[in-house]
């Protein structure tokens, strides 16, 4: 496919994406009056897929000049493409190899933007390590990794203001609970071909994203237990009627593992070589690290690919797993990523555009670091889902 039909074939998807998402719509129109991103740059790092393609014209139409890079596994060419053709100067394709995804980070920073639209903490860590603050009026953060590691490894290091859109309980409620869990089953399903009714599933953490995808595999005829070490996380699992242990107790009993829970090797090798022969492991945090996908390998006798994203790594007991997307987050690393609905990004992305406004507009009114979703948009942006979901008829 040449640069042309591939700008056209992601055109033709934008398309589509951008009818069924009338919350950035209306906020299009808005800001083309008030453009308050005018002789601002914008640095992303995010999931680069038709609905953030949406969210980008959003911002290009409030004045801002677009400089980004998508993340690592789940940038889709013909979206690039046809945001180039707008004039957007993105970096990154899907098949980059983690390196090469790390220097695409580098080369938004060497843009200098005055602002950050963020995943995961990578662009505000990368201001840090360059000691390069000085320019940045602030910015946004969409994850819960994300905001955990502006709170841990980058706390008191980051001089601006970063609105974490995750603390938004608009966003816990709209797209992590409800839009990860569909998407996740969904992915699941289109992924492996295989059914969720009487299927056993292990599923790692009990917050937003986890409590989402267990309802979901349960309202399919899924058996679910639940791994959480938050005692209060795990009582409320507990009592919302899922089996609660931990990932060793639970590994032989479980068909299927899906880690959501933003933390390291929470899946360890020491639970993976006690499952049963077959046991499918998926993650649907946005780090590529919650399966121990490096020690698995190392200790694999073998290992192939099955169809794309399902892969048959072979162990020294004599039994195999499948493992998805390669650790990365299957619902937008996998085969045809769909990522979550076109709704719950709709509203999602309304809180990048107004948090990100408030930042062009009153970065002197916000404290430094992270910080929660002011209340006042969070409240604008559920009167308008109401409206928009027809909730009183």
């Amino acid at each position: 496919m040449t640069d042309t039909d591939l700008a056209a074939h992601g055109a033709a998807r934008v398309d589509w994406i951008r009818s069924r998402m009338p919350l950035l719509a209306q906020a299009r129109e808005d800001l083309a009056k008030t453009r308050p991103f005018a002789g601002h740059r914008i640095g992303m790092s995010l999931h680069i897929e038709p609905k953030t393609a949406v969210l980008l014209e959003t911002l290009a139409a409030g004045g801002a000049e677009i400089v980004g890079t998508g993340n690592h596994g789940s940038t889709q060419d013909d979206v690039v493409a046809y945001l180039q053709t707008l004039g957007m100067t993105l970096f990154g394709r899907r098949d980059d190899t983690l390196e090469e995804h790390h220097s695409n980070v580098l080369r938004v920073l060497d843009a200098e933007p005055d602002m950050l639209l963020d995943n995961g903490g990578d662009l505000a860590a990368g201001v840090v390590a360059r000691g390069a603050a000085a320019s940045l009026i602030g910015g946004t953060e969409e994850t819960t990794s994300g905001g955990d590691r502006l709170r841990g490894e980058l706390a008191g290091a980051v001089p601006f203001p970063m609105i974490v859109i995750n603390d938004s309980l608009l966003k816990a409620i709209g797209e992590n609970k409800h839009a990860v869990g569909q998407s996740v089953i969904e992915s699941f399903m289109r992924i492996t071909n295989l059914m969720v009714p009487g299927r056993r599933f292990v599923v790692f953490g009990y917050g937003w994203c986890g409590r989402g995808v267990a309802h979901y595999l349960r309202a399919l005829g899924g058996k679910v237990a639940v791994v959480e070490i938050d005692e209060l996380k795990a009582f409320e699992a507990a009592l919302d009627g899922f089996r609660v242990s931990d990932a060793l107790a639970l590994a032989p009993w479980g068909d299927v593992f899906i880690t959501a829970t933003g933390h390291p090797d929470v899946l360890p090798l020491e639970a993976i070589e006690l499952m049963q022969d077959g046991a499918v492991l998926g993650n649907c945090g946005h780090f590529p690290w919650e399966i121990d996908v490096a020690g698995l390998r190392a200790a694999a006798v073998g290992s192939r690919e099955i169809i794309e994203a399902v892969e048959r790594i072979d162990l020294p007991n004599g039994r195999h797993v499948v493992l998805l997307a390669g650790g990365r987050m299957f619902n937008l690393a996998g085969r045809e990523p769909k990522g979550n609905s076109l709704e719950s990004m709709d509203l999602g992305f309304l809180l990048q555009t107004l948090s990100l406004e408030r930042v062009a507009t009153d970065a002197a009114g916000l404290v430094a670091g992270a910080q929660p979703v002011p209340d006042d948009i969070d409240r604008t942006i559920a009167r308008r889902m109401l409206a928009a979901l027809n909730a009183a008829e």
